[in-house]
Protein backbone atom coordinates (compact mmCIF):
# COMPACT_ATOMS: atom_id res chain seq x y z
CA UNK A 1 0.00 0.00 0.00
CA UNK A 2 1.46 3.67 -0.91
CA UNK A 3 0.84 6.17 1.60
CA UNK A 4 2.26 9.86 2.55
CA UNK A 5 5.22 9.28 4.81
CA UNK A 6 5.17 11.52 7.60
CA UNK A 7 7.89 13.32 9.41
CA UNK A 8 7.42 11.05 11.68
CA UNK A 9 8.66 8.14 9.42
CA UNK A 10 12.28 10.36 8.81
CA UNK A 11 14.14 7.10 10.51
CA UNK A 12 12.52 4.56 8.46
CA UNK A 13 12.96 6.58 5.84
CA UNK A 14 16.72 7.38 6.71
CA UNK A 15 17.01 3.35 7.22
CA UNK A 16 16.01 2.33 3.79
CA UNK A 17 17.43 5.30 1.99
CA UNK A 18 20.96 4.40 3.50
CA UNK A 19 20.29 0.54 3.20
CA UNK A 20 19.35 0.57 -0.36
CA UNK A 21 22.25 2.91 -1.55
CA UNK A 22 24.77 0.65 -0.10
CA UNK A 23 24.32 -0.87 -3.86
CA UNK A 24 26.51 2.41 -4.91
CA UNK A 25 29.71 0.86 -3.14
CA UNK A 26 31.62 -0.13 -5.94
CA UNK A 27 29.65 1.16 -8.42
CA UNK A 28 29.49 4.84 -8.48
CA UNK A 29 33.13 6.81 -7.68
CA UNK A 30 34.64 5.98 -4.63
CA UNK A 31 35.15 9.86 -4.00
CA UNK A 32 31.09 10.21 -4.34
CA UNK A 33 30.08 7.23 -1.92
CA UNK A 34 30.17 7.59 1.39
CA UNK A 35 28.49 6.45 4.70
CA UNK A 36 25.69 6.82 5.59
CA UNK A 37 25.16 7.86 1.75
CA UNK A 38 22.42 10.47 2.98
CA UNK A 39 23.27 11.47 6.27
CA UNK A 40 20.05 12.35 8.67
CA UNK A 41 20.36 16.16 8.88
CA UNK A 42 20.37 16.17 4.70
CA UNK A 43 17.32 14.43 5.18
CA UNK A 44 15.44 16.64 7.50
CA UNK A 45 16.42 19.10 5.04
CA UNK A 46 15.16 17.63 1.99
CA UNK A 47 12.14 16.35 3.65
CA UNK A 48 11.07 20.15 4.29
CA UNK A 49 11.25 20.84 0.68
CA UNK A 50 9.47 17.63 -0.59
CA UNK A 51 7.11 15.28 -0.51
CA UNK A 52 7.82 11.67 0.55
CA UNK A 53 5.35 8.61 -0.41
CA UNK A 54 6.00 5.20 0.64
CA UNK A 55 5.46 1.58 0.24
CA UNK A 56 4.37 0.27 3.36
CA UNK A 57 3.90 -3.76 4.26
CA UNK A 58 2.57 -4.92 7.63
CA UNK A 59 2.96 -1.34 8.94
CA UNK A 60 6.57 -1.14 7.62
CA UNK A 61 7.81 1.23 4.97
CA UNK A 62 10.00 -0.97 2.77
CA UNK A 63 10.42 1.65 -0.10
CA UNK A 64 10.15 5.50 -0.71
CA UNK A 65 10.26 7.92 -3.20
CA UNK A 66 9.93 11.96 -3.38
CA UNK A 67 8.31 14.68 -5.56
CA UNK A 68 9.81 17.94 -5.54
CA UNK A 69 7.73 20.60 -7.80
CA UNK A 70 10.80 23.21 -8.85
CA UNK A 71 10.14 26.10 -11.18
CA UNK A 72 8.08 25.05 -14.54
CA UNK A 73 9.47 21.04 -13.50
CA UNK A 74 8.95 17.91 -11.02
CA UNK A 75 11.80 16.51 -10.09
CA UNK A 76 11.55 12.93 -9.20
CA UNK A 77 14.13 12.41 -5.63
CA UNK A 78 15.22 9.37 -3.56
CA UNK A 79 13.48 6.72 -4.92
CA UNK A 80 14.91 3.68 -2.63
CA UNK A 81 13.01 0.17 -1.78
CA UNK A 82 15.03 -1.94 0.84
CA UNK A 83 17.01 -4.76 -1.13
CA UNK A 84 14.66 -7.36 -0.10
CA UNK A 85 11.91 -6.21 -1.87
CA UNK A 86 13.16 -5.06 -4.73
CA UNK A 87 12.22 -6.51 -8.18
CA UNK A 88 8.37 -7.12 -6.55
CA UNK A 89 6.76 -3.99 -8.69
CA UNK A 90 7.55 -1.35 -5.77
CA UNK A 91 9.62 1.50 -7.56
CA UNK A 92 6.76 0.97 -10.52
CA UNK A 93 3.75 1.48 -7.97
CA UNK A 94 5.54 3.90 -6.64
CA UNK A 95 6.74 6.26 -9.39
CA UNK A 96 2.97 5.39 -10.94
CA UNK A 97 1.99 7.14 -7.83
CA UNK A 98 4.09 10.03 -8.12
CA UNK A 99 3.37 10.70 -11.85
CA UNK A 100 -0.59 10.93 -11.06
CA UNK A 101 0.10 14.00 -8.89
CA UNK A 102 2.35 16.36 -10.79
CA UNK A 103 1.05 19.24 -12.12
CA UNK A 104 4.19 20.20 -14.48
CA UNK A 105 4.29 19.16 -17.77
CA UNK A 106 8.21 18.16 -17.53
CA UNK A 107 9.36 15.45 -15.31
CA UNK A 108 12.90 15.13 -14.58
CA UNK A 109 15.24 12.62 -12.40
CA UNK A 110 18.55 12.36 -11.86
CA UNK A 111 21.15 9.34 -11.35
CA UNK A 112 24.27 8.41 -11.53
CA UNK A 113 25.81 7.40 -14.42
CA UNK A 114 26.38 3.94 -13.65
CA UNK A 115 23.45 3.64 -11.80
CA UNK A 116 22.41 1.43 -15.36
CA UNK A 117 19.83 -0.06 -13.43
CA UNK A 118 18.01 2.69 -12.13
CA UNK A 119 18.46 3.92 -15.88
CA UNK A 120 16.86 1.28 -17.22
CA UNK A 121 14.08 1.71 -15.09
CA UNK A 122 12.75 4.77 -15.52
CA UNK A 123 13.31 3.93 -19.09
CA UNK A 124 11.03 1.86 -19.41
CA UNK A 125 8.50 4.02 -17.98
CA UNK A 126 9.22 6.86 -20.86
CA UNK A 127 11.77 9.27 -19.51
CA UNK A 128 14.97 9.84 -21.87
CA UNK A 129 18.08 10.67 -20.98
CA UNK A 130 18.73 14.13 -21.48
CA UNK A 131 21.69 15.18 -23.91
CA UNK A 132 21.71 19.03 -21.61
CA UNK A 133 22.54 17.00 -18.23
CA UNK A 134 24.93 19.61 -17.35
CA UNK A 135 22.40 22.44 -17.41
CA UNK A 136 19.50 20.16 -15.78
CA UNK A 137 21.89 19.29 -12.87
CA UNK A 138 23.12 23.01 -12.75
CA UNK A 139 19.43 24.55 -12.96
CA UNK A 140 17.14 21.89 -10.76
CA UNK A 141 19.72 20.41 -8.41
CA UNK A 142 21.88 21.35 -5.69
CA UNK A 143 24.87 18.76 -6.35
CA UNK A 144 29.07 19.26 -6.44
CA UNK A 145 30.62 19.65 -9.81
CA UNK A 146 31.69 16.00 -9.28
CA UNK A 147 28.53 14.44 -8.91
CA UNK A 148 27.50 16.64 -12.05
CA UNK A 149 30.48 15.56 -13.65
CA UNK A 150 29.15 11.78 -12.97
CA UNK A 151 25.01 11.79 -13.53
CA UNK A 152 22.67 11.94 -15.82
CA UNK A 153 19.12 13.73 -16.26
CA UNK A 154 16.15 11.95 -17.85
CA UNK A 155 12.94 13.76 -18.40
CA UNK A 156 9.47 12.45 -19.35
CA UNK A 157 7.12 14.66 -20.51
CA UNK A 158 3.03 14.68 -19.07
CA UNK A 159 0.64 12.72 -21.07
CA UNK A 160 2.25 9.62 -21.58
CA UNK A 161 0.52 6.14 -20.03
CA UNK A 162 3.36 4.40 -17.86
CA UNK A 163 3.30 0.73 -18.91
CA UNK A 164 2.84 -1.60 -15.90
Amino acid sequence: MIRLCLKTDINRIYFIINEAAKAYDGVIPDDCYRLPYMPLKELQSEMQRMTFYGWEDSGNLVGVMGSEPMHDVTLVRHAYVLPEWQSQGIGAALLSHVMDGVNTRRVLVGTWTANIRAIKFYQRYGFILQPDKDRLLKTYWGISPRQIETSVVLERRQGLEIRE
